[in-house]
């Protein structure tokens, strides 16, 4: 990218680091707030525990002061003698079941509960009972459980609320904890946004926190294979503009030779120079395309299932005028209708096309190409052309799959393009090709297709 382009991707990549802060700020917020919620009904609880252990006992202390009361007479005391604030209710019954002193009139309790502690449910809600026998006299005192709850919750509440008012500045020193924390990658895409295209040198990996480790690497990763990426493309250009040079001289040549021409008999000469030319301009021309289509960089077509055979036989069927032409016989000499295989169709289709048109090339007039379809004992499915040519030479095997290579006893014209097309598509494939000389001559080109 240029420094414009850096530009203008640097606010974008603040605002996914704001981004980040917020949403971190937000987790962590929401995450001490549930703990504090919890918290707070954990402590909530065990108040209530100790409200309800503390009451129990002062329910045990009033009944057990009452045991020298001398209660003689039912009675009611007046509705104001009796304090509002009062929340415990005290009934006193005698041996013959008659309630002889109650100090809530217009509480409903029941009748005489068990001796002990008991929870009875009234439609005034819950109450705590706690009844005991002094003196022939039964004496229970009673009190409603929604005030020990309210207490316990009076006081769990007075211990969490100093909490969440401190959220405020809790936010504020996680926001500045968080922005400190991810400096290195402001830092990073500061240096990222800031290269120039021709600065594709690694990240230092010196001062970067161990978690942004992985994020450098694979940035240090990517940078190596732009570069790799760039160099190869450079490469390519320069071949390209090479091997094009010199078809478009000699057109340029032969054009002025047409012109230039005095008799019928020279220009007509020149004219199939001239087309000659442009013909090998042409090829090389549908070879690069076909080369920057069958990229893997570049393709992106979905593999359908291909019959090797039906491939090899519409493959043979299109070279056979130009095999004619040469005296050579073309043909499919084993033939395997199981060898399918997961591929492009029309990826394939121009391997085994370059594979067959450089056979038919490399053969002498009247030689022999033969075109075999295997599924091996392994599973994998194979294409393999073998000609009567002149093979290639060791020392130049391991160089011909690169592009516009041509191997220095080589006489026939070409681009240098047709197996590094094969190898290119070979690759999309995870196919292997693997050269072989035969023993009497010839090359044997195989192309082992994965299972």
């Amino acid at each position: 990218m240029d420094c414009e382009c850096a530009r203008r991707w640097l606010p974008n990549s603040q605002a996914q680091l704001k981004s980040i802060r917020r949403q971190l700020l937000a987790a962590l917020l929401g995450a001490i707030s549930l703990a504090l919620l919890l918290g707070g009904f954990v402590i909530y609880r065990s108040i209530l525990a100790e409200v309800d252990g503390l009451f129990d006992y002062q329910l045990r202390q009033l009944a057990l002061s009452l045991r020298d009361q001398a209660f003689h007479n039912a009675f009611a005391p007046a509705t104001d003698d009796v304090s509002e604030d009062f929340d415990f209710v005290i009934q006193v019954w005698s041996p013959e079941g008659v309630r002889v002193y109650y100090s809530h009139p217009h509480k409903t309790l029941p009748g005489l509960a068990q001796f002990g502690y008991n929870t009875i449910q009234t439609p005034e809600g819950s109450w705590r009972v706690f009844a005991v026998k002094l003196n022939s006299l039964v004496i229970q005192v009673a009190q409603p459980l929604n005030v020990r709850n309210h207490m316990a919750l009076q006081t769990a509440m007075h211990l969490l609320i100093p909490f969440f008012a401190l959220l405020p500045v809790l936010s504020l020193l996680i926001w500045i904890l968080v922005s400190r924390g991810l400096a290195p990658l402001n830092r990073l895409a500061k240096a990222v946004a800031t290269r120039s295209p021709k600065a594709l040198e690694p990240l230092p990996l010196q001062k970067s926190p161990v978690e942004v480790l992985p994020l450098v690497r694979s940035l240090n990763d990517l940078l190596a294979r732009l570069d790799e990426a760039l160099a190869a493309q450079r490469c390519f250009i320069a071949d390209a503009a090479h091997e094009l040079r010199t078809p478009i001289a000699a057109m340029q040549l032969q054009a002025q030779l047409l012109e230039r021409a005095q008799t019928d008999e020279e220009a007509k000469a020149a004219l199939v120079d001239l087309k000659a030319g442009i013909q090998r301009a042409g090829h090389a021309v549908r070879q690069l395309l076909t080369l920057a289509r069958q990229d893997p960089d570049m393709v992106a077509k979905p593999f359908v299932s291909v019959s090797l055979a039906e491939l090899a036989g519409n493959v043979i069927g299109d070279q056979l005028a130009l095999a004619a032409a040469k005296d050579i016989d073309l043909g499919i000499a084993a033939v395997d209708e199981s060898a399918l295989v997961m591929g492009d169709t029309e990826g394939l289709r121009i391997l085994l096309t370059n594979l067959v048109e450089n056979a038919i090339r490399y053969t002498p007039q009247g030689g022999k190409v033969d075109v075999f379809v295997h599924r091996r004992q392994d599973g994998n499915a194979s294409l393999e052309v073998v000609d009567t040519g002149p093979g290639i030479a060791v020392k130049d095997q391991a160089r011909v799959f690169d592009r516009f290579y041509r191997g220095e006893a080589t006489a026939e014209p070409g681009t240098g393009l047709g197996l590094a097309i094969v190898k290119t598509v070979a690759d999309r494939h995870g196919a292997k090709v693997e050269l072989k000389n035969g023993e009497t001559g010839g090359l044997s080109v195989r192309v082992v297709f994965p299972k």
